[in-house]
């Protein structure tokens, strides 16, 4: 969980008061005053007992000059990195639902809402065929995102031992368009229906959220479940989110999709190299060189980037395991703070060869989503491997280390990430698959002037391990992995 406070509001009359806008994973959420925060520090340090809180910024008796304003308003922000960067804090119930009532609060200030017990029909795309249906449910601006989807799977009487398999995606969808763009993945500290107002339009759309294919066989054996996942691939299928390798291949899906044949359909698709894939927006990377155009993927293990080199398109995949570590960096326009940032980036360190580690950076709008993905990714690694699987099943509330909300902050951490590299020799090329599909990027993206920044870090380094997280995945690649 990211949090950054990219600058303060003044509000209220004789008096006036400071308040804070809180942004969580790039979007801002809610507006708190420094009283509510001392009392969320009071309440965790109450009811986490034994889990060590970060400093929390003292109380002045004198109003506060400017400079001791902004001191304050970084403190603050350390400080909410800080607890979210700890598990044990970042998915306590208290945390959860002191964000969602400070969402639901700062909605009724700005008459984003009218009442705290307002209900209102919200539309849910689901795959009950290829082309997805809508379905109305009576949604609270008090609900969470589980208790949307647990009402979403009642209506459509998925058993509740499986609703652990889906959950409830952000999206877009161009008009008269099959494509699909991601937003985000709605979490438990937020309304959806709160969050689906400050974003329209956007629609609510259920789809699998694991990443390990064998879970399949979790579904398939109950009718409801089974054809879910299998209107959700032939979907994915129709927008090439799963590329089919040979015309073959594809003849023989097309006829067992004419024949409602789901279980074979399933177990032919499942063999293809990009089942199970989320396929991101075009991004600018560095990757083979700079501001090199790519349309991302993420699935299976891996994270594709397919670029256009002349006439021919290539698909470069870059292992979850071989990612020592990775960061998401956030730029504000403090200007326009009230809206998504400006400029968002991912950037992973990346295993090369033997003790050749080199950085990866990946420019999009989408790059806090990629995030949990990788690390939804590793977890699953994990808990396949036999070790302990992290409590609770909201898998965007990973912990972070951030860095200040300044430009200085900002580059000293990058001169840490760059001198990393430094020391290695020259990179060689990762496996590269050529793709006969002709797909090449063909426009640019936009990036705006930035005026503050955040980052939020994703380490495994042997100094300082209090302040970074491990890819505990990484942990476990031997000699015969490279």
């Amino acid at each position: 969980m990211h949090f950054s406070i990219p600058d303060t509001q003044e509000l209220g009359s004789s008096p006036t008061y400071t308040a804070y806008n809180i942004h969580i994973n790039g979007s801002r959420h809610c507006v708190l005053r420094y009283k509510q925060l001392h009392s969320l520090n009071e309440s965790l340090r109450r009811h986490c007992v034994g889990v060590p809180l970060p400093p929390f910024p003292p109380k002045r008796l004198l109003p506060l000059t400017s400079g001791q304003l902004e001191a304050r308003r970084s403190s603050l922000e350390q400080y909410l990195q800080a607890v979210g960067q700890d598990n044990r804090l970042a998915r306590s119930a208290h945390l959860q639902h002191f964000l969602q009532r400070a969402q639901l609060d700062t909605a009724l200030a700005e008459g984003q809402v009218t009442s705290d017990c307002e209900e209102q029909p919200l539309e849910v795309q689901v795959y009950t065929n290829p082309a997805s249906e809508r379905i109305l449910v009576s949604c609270s601006v008090q609900q969470n995102a589980s208790a949307l989807l647990k009402s979403v799977c009642r209506d459509l009487q998925l058993p509740e031992e499986l609703v652990r398999f889906f959950c409830l995606f952000l999206v877009r969808r161009p008009r008269k368009s099959d494509e699909l763009h991601l937003v985000r993945r709605l979490m438990d500290f937020e309304s959806p229906y709160i969050t689906r107002l400050r974003v329209q339009p956007c629609d609510l759309l259920l789809r699998t959220c694991y990443w390990d294919s064998s879970r399949d066989a979790k579904l398939t054996g109950n009718k409801v479940a089974l054809n879910l996942l299998y209107s959700q691939t032939v979907a994915d299928v129709h927008r090439e989110w799963v590329v089919i390798c040979s015309p073959g291949e594809g003849r023989q899906l097309s006829s067992l999709q004419m024949q409602g044949r789901a279980r074979e359909y399933m177990e032919l698709v499942r063999q293809l190299p990009s089942y199970n894939c989320l396929q991101f927006d075009e991004a600018q990377v560095d990757y083979p060189e700079a501001n090199t155009l790519a349309l991302i993927s993420i699935g299976n293990k891996e994270l594709a980037l397919r670029t256009a080199r002349g006439a021919k398109i290539y698909e470069t995949k870059f292992r979850v395991t071989r990612m020592r570590s990775w960061r998401v960096s956030v730029t504000h326009n403090t200007l326009e703070s009230r809206l998504q940032p400006s400029h968002l980036q991912l950037a992973f360190e990346y295993l090369i060869g033997k003790q050749t580690l080199r950085w990866i950076t990946i420019n999009s709008e989408q790059a806090m989503l990629m995030s949990v993905c990788l690390q939804a990714m590793v977890d699953e690694l994990l808990q396949r491997g036999g070790e302990k699987a992290h409590p609770g099943s909201d898998d965007e509330q990973t912990a972070v280390t951030s860095a200040s909300s300044t430009p200085s902050s900002t580059c000293s951490t990058s001169t840490w990430a760059s001198s990393s590299c430094s020391t290695s020799t020259a990179p060689t090329t990762p496996p590269v698959r050529f793709l006969s599909e002709n797909s090449a990027p063909k426009s640019k993206p936009r990036l705006t002037t930035s005026r503050t920044f955040g980052a939020v870090f994703f380490r495994n380094d042997v100094v300082d391990n209090g302040a970074r997280v491990a890819n505990e995945a990484f942990e476990g690649i031997g000699d015969d992995d490279l």
